[in-house]
C-alpha cells in the first residue's frame, strides 16, 4: 500500500501496515503490586517499557510517559509512521 493509499484510509476506521506496524497503537498495561508494596506497569505490546510507582496511578502514568518517548524515538528513527501518535492506552 502507498502513502497516499494510506491517508486516504485515515478516519475511515481502517488500520494500514507500514513495516510490520499498525498506523493504530493500542497498548494494553498490565499491573501488579510487589511485596515491597510498589506498583508495576507493563506495557504489553512494547518489550521493556515497564516501570514502578508508589501508587497504580504513578505506575500507569510513568509506563504511559516511556511508551510515549520509546514511540516517539521509534518515529524518529523510521520505524513507525508519524501517525502512531494516535495511541490508546488500556490498564488491565
Amino acid at each position: 500500500m502507498n502513502a497516499d493509499a494510506r491517508r486516504s484510509e485515515k478516519g475511515k476506521g481502517r488500520v494500514a501496515s507500514f513495516r510490520g506496524y499498525t498506523e493504530l497503537v493500542n497498548l494494553s498495561i498490565e499491573l501488579d503490586r510487589e511485596d515491597d508494596g510498589r506498583w508495576i506497569a507493563e506495557a504489553l505490546e512494547l518489550p521493556g517499557v515497564m516501570t514502578y510507582g508508589a501508587t497504580r496511578e504513578e505506575a500507569i502514568s510513568n509506563t504511559e510517559r516511556l511508551a510515549i518517548e520509546v514511540i516517539a524515538d521509534r518515529i524518529r528513527h523510521g520505524e513507525l509512521p508519524a501517525s502512531a501518535l494516535a495511541i490508546i492506552m488500556r490498564a488491565q
